[in-house]
């Protein structure tokens, strides 16, 4: 018998598993995303990424998007009209109240290996703390943030160089394809309860955290991998640091220093370690090759990076 869903997502993440569900054949009897929002200098209203991707590809599935989902009567009667056997939640942007819980089996596809990074950034956390491995979980969804009982895991090995964008892509095909797997052996799954001795939190991220200095050369390299698609990282002054790598992690320097210049770019110290830095971008400049950056300041090996 064919499963009904009912989908809740709002970022590319979550497209790129909605689309494994249409693909797979699944009744997709709605989808609930985030309300369309102004966007950019002239604050033109944009859909999120899901809902374009229906517009784009003329999927009629109904949309809907409610402002909030706690307390809301109609959503409430919408999903119970509906009768889905499962609701899918894939990076949604709102907690399911009780009410909602209810109605069907809810099944979240959460960026992390549970119960390790709770809550809203879990691949840049990931990244931040040089995580070797991390992966995404099928969970059952109850009141609690992120806290339900676990169905299934995928793994994943963080390539060393991984910057987040391409993270996110790979966990995004691996969570299509846990999905499928979870909705087909869902009979079969004896869920389990989460370790609650090893569970950790990460945070919705604020602009302000990607200021960096130059002290710990891998920590900056860390928060650049994690940061490299938004906010990004930037010095006190407000230049932004792109296309870094990372030289090495142990030598004791004069922090900002200019070490060296070569085609590649500017080799910066850290009190520890040292950075190659291709690409910089001074506030409200374009990004230019470092090279011409430290030529246009009259800065060159031996003076300090500000």
């Amino acid at each position: 018998m064919s499963k009904k869903i009912v989908f809740m997502g709002t970022p590319d993440y979550a497209t790129i598993i909605f689309d494994a569900i249409i693909k797979e054949g699944y009744e997709v009897l709605a989808l609930f995303t985030q309300p369309d929002k102004p966007v950019g200098r002239k604050q033109i209203m944009t859909p999120p990424h899901i809902k374009q991707y229906c517009l784009d590809n003329n999927i009629s599935t109904p949309i809907f998007q409610p402002e909030k989902l706690r307390g809301n009567k109609e959503v409430e009667e919408q999903l119970a009209s509906l009768n889905p056997d499962f609701i899918i939640v894939a990076a949604y942007g709102q907690i399911l109240p009780k009410e909602i819980l209810d109605i069907a089996p809810c099944i979240n596809l959460h960026a992390s290996l549970l119960p390790k990074y709770r809550g809203a950034s879990p691949i840049q956390e990931a990244l931040l703390n040089a995580d070797t491995y991390t992966g995404v979980t099928s969970m059952l969804m109850e009141e609690g943030l992120d806290s339900g009982d676990v169905l299934a895991l995928k793994y994943f090995k963080i390539p060393f160089n991984m910057e987040v964008a391409e993270l996110f892509s790979q966990l995004s095909t691996l969570a299509a394809k846990l999905t499928i797997e979870t909705l087909e052996n869902f009979e079969n799954i004896n869920p389990k309860r989460q370790n609650e001795s090893e569970v950790s939190f990460c945070k919705k991220i604020k602009k302000e955290y990607g200021e960096v200095s130059f002290s710990d050369a891998k920590k900056v390299y860390q928060k650049y991998k994690a940061y490299s698609y938004w906010p990004g990282i930037y010095l006190k002054s407000g230049l932004k640091l792109k296309d870094i790598s990372l030289l090495e992690d142990e030598s004791i320097n004069n922090a900002g220093e200019i070490l060296a210049i070569d085609d590649m770019g500017i080799s910066i110290a850290c009190k520890k370690g040292s950075i190659k830095i291709k690409t910089l971008q001074a506030p409200s400049k374009k990004a230019i090759n470092s090279i011409d950056y430290i030529k246009g300041q009259r800065v060159s090996i031996g003076d300090i990076l500000i």
